[in-house]
Formats: C-alpha cells, sequence, structure tokens
C-alpha cells in the first residue's frame, strides 16, 4: 500500500527574520555581524539593575510593513510581555516577546504548488528579541558565551498549520526569504543566522479530523535543511505508526551531515512561560494614518509586477515570473524600459545573456558593471541591423561591462559592425557557393534546407560580420537563378 496515500502530514512554521535595523530592539547597541564576541553589548543586553528598554521605532516600521505585504491585520495596539524561560545566552533570565497581543494578525502568503498557487493562512506576525550565542566547540570544558546577538529584533511569522509537504514548506520559506528581501526588512542570509525555521509537524490518517501528535525542529537554517528535515520526519513518524508506536511530543534538531534528526528533549506539555506585559515598555499604539504612511513606504510586490508585466508588456508568465525572482534585476529591467519600447527583447537580455554572466562570474546584475542604457543602446544597434544578436551577446555584451564608451563606438573599435556592403557579400558568397559544387547541385534539386549551410559557411568567412537577412536574399537568388 501507498502509505503516502494512507496519511497525511499537517506543517506549521515559525520563521525568525532578523530586522535590518542598526540597532538593537531595546537599546543602542550595533547588530553588526561578524564582530568580536560581546563587542556590542551594553548595560542593557547585559541586564544591570537599573538599566531600562526603550523601543527601537524602526524595528515597530518593519514589522508593519511585512504585515501588509502578508495582507495581516495591522494592530492599533501590541505590548510586549516577558517570557520567562531560561536562556544561557539572555543575562536578564527572560525574553522580552509579544505574546498575546501581536503586532500583525492573520494575513497569508503565496506559494507555487504541483496544482497551482494557493495562500498559506498565517496566524501572527509578532516582534521580539533575538537571543545571544552559545558555542560550544571552542572550549573542550566550557560553552562560551557571545552576547552581540542578544537583544537583536526579529519578527517571527507563524502560520497556521496550513502546509502539507516537505515541497510546500519549502516553497514557503523561499517566498518570505525573498518578500523580506524584497521590501528591505532583513537581508535573509540563513547562513549567517538573519533567517531561522522552526518547523511543527504532525502526521494523522488521510481521512482523520484530528491532527497527529507533533514534533519541533529547531533551528533549521537554510532552505534546503527545512526540506530535508521535514521529509525525515514525515517518513519517520509514518514509520513509528506503522510499527503501532505511539509519537512522543518532543523537540529535536537536525544533523545536517546525514540529513537526520534528533531528539533534543521529550515536551509532554506546553511549558508555562508565566507571559506579563512587560512593566518596563508601554504599549504600542498605531494611529491608521500611521499604517498608511508604512504601506506608502512599500514597493510594489512581485505578484503586482508579475501581472503588470504581462497586461502592460505581453510578457509571458514564466518571463514575467523569471524577471521579479530578484529584487535588483526588476529594478534593472525598469530602467532599460524607461529607455525603450523592445521590452520582450530586454527581458530575453536580461534573462539570457546577462543573466548567463552573472552565473558565470558569481556577481549580482548591479555588480556586473553593466547599465541599462548600454544594454539598450546593444539592442537598437541589433534592431537597425548593425551587429548580429550572436556578436552582441558573445563580444559586445563582455566589452561594455564598466565601460564609460558608448555600445556604436565599441562596435566600431573591436570591428564588429556587421557588414551590409553588397559587394564584400558577394565576394563571401561566390567563393563560398565555388567551394561546395555538389551542395549547390542538391539545393537545386529541391534540397531548399540547405540554405542555412550556406549562410553558415559565408558567416564563418565574415567572421560573424555579415548580415544574415541580407546574405541569405542573395545566396537564394544566385542559387535559383
Amino acid at each position: 500500500m501507498d502509505l503516502s496515500q494512507k496519511y497525511q502530514a499537517v506543517i506549521g512554521l515559525e520563521v525568525h527574520a532578523q530586522l535590518a535595523t542598526n540597532s538593537k530592539l531595546f537599546s543602542g547597541d550595533s547588530i553588526e555581524f561578524g564582530n568580536a564576541p560581546n563587542t556590542q553589548v551594553s548595560p542593557i543586553a547585559l541586564a544591570f539593575p537599573g538599566s531600562l528598554p526603550k523601543l527601537n521605532q524602526q524595528a515597530i516600521e518593519y514589522a508593519v510593513k511585512m504585515g501588509l505585504a502578508c495582507n495581516c491585520t495591522i494592530a492599533e495596539q501590541s505590548f510586549f510581555a516577558r517570557k520567562n524561560y531560561f536562556y544561557p545566552d539572555l543575562p536578564k533570565g527572560y525574553q522580552i516577546s509579544q505574546h498575546t497581543h501581536p503586532i500583525c494578525v492573520g494575513g497569508s502568503v503565496m506559494i507555487k504548488t504541483a496544482t497551482g498557487e494557493r495562500a498559506v493562512q498565517l496566524n501572527r506576525i509578532h516582534l521580539e528579541e533575538d537571543a545571544g550565542k552559545s558555542i560550544h566547540d571552542l572550549d573542550p570544558n566550557n560553552t562560551c558565551i557571545d552576547l552581540n546577538r542578544a537583544g537583536t529584533p526579529l519578527i517571527e511569522i507563524v502560520t497556521e498549520p496550513d502546509l502539507f509537504s516537505a515541497d510546500e514548506a519549502w516553497q514557503y520559506v523561499t517566498e518570505i526569504r525573498k518578500l523580506v528581501r524584497w521590501i528591505g526588512i532583513c537581508d535573509g542570509n540563513m547562513e549567517e543566522g538573519s533567517l531561522r525555521c522552526d518547523a511543527n509537524i504532525s502526521v494523522k490518517l488521510r481521512d482523520a479530523e484530528q491532527l497527529g501528535t507533533k514534533v519541533e525542529v529547531k533551528n533549521l537554517n537554510s532552505i534546503r535543511n527545512v526540506k530535508k528535515a521535514i521529509e525525515f520526519e514525515i517518513s519517520r513518524i509514518i514509520d513509528e505508526l506503522e510499527k503501532g508506536n505511539r509519537i512522543q511530543q518532543q523537540t529535536r534538531s537536525f544533523n545536517a551531515d546525514n540529513d537526520t534528526t534528533f531528539s533534543i528533549r521529550d515536551k509532554e506539555e506546553a511549558n508555562d512561560y508565566r507571559y506579563f506585559p512587560d512593566p518596563d515598555l508601554p504599549a504600542i499604539h498605531l494611529t491608521q494614518a500611521y499604517i498608511q504612511s508604512v504601506k506608502e513606504l512599500l514597493p510594489a510586490l512581485p505578484h503586482q509586477l508579475i501581472q503588470h508585466y504581462q497586461a502592460a508588456y505581453q510578457l509571458s508568465a514564466y518571463d514575467a515570473n523569471q524577471l521579479c525572482e530578484e529584487k535588483s534585476i526588476t529594478a534593472f529591467f525598469e530602467q532599460a524600459i524607461q529607455l525603450t519600447t523592445h521590452y520582450k527583447m530586454v527581458a530575453n537580455w536580461i534573462l539570457g545573456p546577462i543573466k548567463q554572466l552573472m552565473n558565470e562570474s558569481q556577481k549580482s546584475i548591479q555588480e556586473l558593471g553593466l547599465t541599462a542604457n548600454g544594454l539598450v543602446q546593444i539592442i537598437e544597434l541589433i534592431e537597425t541591423g548593425k551587429i548580429n544578436f550572436s556578436i552582441a551577446a558573445s563580444k559586445l555584451l563582455p566589452a561594455i561591462l564598466h565601460s564609460t564608451v558608448s555600445a556604436f563606438e565599441l562596435a566600431e573599435t573591436l570591428n564588429l559592425m556587421q557588414v551590409s556592403d553588397t559587394n564584400e557579400l558577394e565576394k563571401w558568397i561566390n567563393e563560398t557557393i565555388e567551394a561546395m559544387p555538389e551542395k549547390v547541385k542538391e539545393y537545386q534539386k529541391g534540397k531548399k534546407g540547405l540554405i542555412g549551410l550556406f549562410v553558415g559557411e559565408v558567416k564563418k568567412k565574415s567572421k560573424g560580420k555579415a548580415d544574415p537577412k541580407l546574405v541569405t536574399e542573395m545566396l537564394e537568388q544566385k542559387l535559383n537563378a
């Protein structure tokens, strides 16, 4: 029996995104990554007696931005609570978080699935401070604590149990990473811990209404690991159920070396964190005018641009989606189409030769050193028949990177301009026909597909500079005479 038909996985994700503010959530300490341990701390981060937190206003703005991008309801009033739980890398002995009153409620995120697009329902987005970092491999006898990260502002994006496969979870985290980077609130760097994911996984009989016992896999730090951990857990749980064993509610971690999970601790009942409103922090009051002002700061979102590109520029759904995969590529496309009406050609160049150069050099489109004006100049040279696409892509495009010279001047300097002089073309054509008498006879007997062979030979003789359209016309006239 196909067990995937017998059982249904149900998954909820909690994605923690570090906000790209300059300072921490409740103090002025820098949140810059990679500095020497414990150099970005203050009396507030160290929980000195008498120190008082002060809320970072930009963190509020960024949380509201994400909420609006996810169609959440923005709470006009929310507040912070103390979560009493032992964090060895939070000196206060508690974490400041939003529990009963999050800043964003509900909402959804669109994902692409095998059966089409659908909305993954969110429960909330709330603000909280990050913990520091415990380092276990520097000292054989002690755990080292780095408090640089302690107090960094986070948003936690919590879904409903509304994902049903590892692939859907992978798609969802991919979309979240793209979205936080798109609106500029988080760099999405999972290797540096800017974006982390906890997965809550259960498995039930496909026709059962009640969810199965949940296990939680903590601190997944790559999209690949999210997918692999969930795949392993679903398989493990189904195997246990098939053996007749009871699934134990527990917290697990992921071993990226062998793509397996292992138990950290059992969790029979929900922890009692003894939440209560933080007495040192006032409630957050947001007016509709403020929420509207943040909304006006949002850029056009990918799904809006995809629809616009298809309607306004007649691009295919595939091209429109590809152009909106990275905001930097979208920005380049937007700059270029202000300078030309050859929209499809601009898209083809970005998704073809330019993307290839980016992949080969491992550089972003900004790092390539290509300007939108430079690309439009290349396209104009092709459209006016002064240069062909192949030469433009292989020789002119690499030459124009970081260049201050126009594409026209470069093409002339590099002797790339297409030859349309009929006398010179006729010389190459005659040489080609004389060198291939048998092929000429075959063509004249009806094998018209050989015209491509003749055009190719003329192209070789001209080193790619012969105008292929004119060459084809002249060849057909001579061969059909």
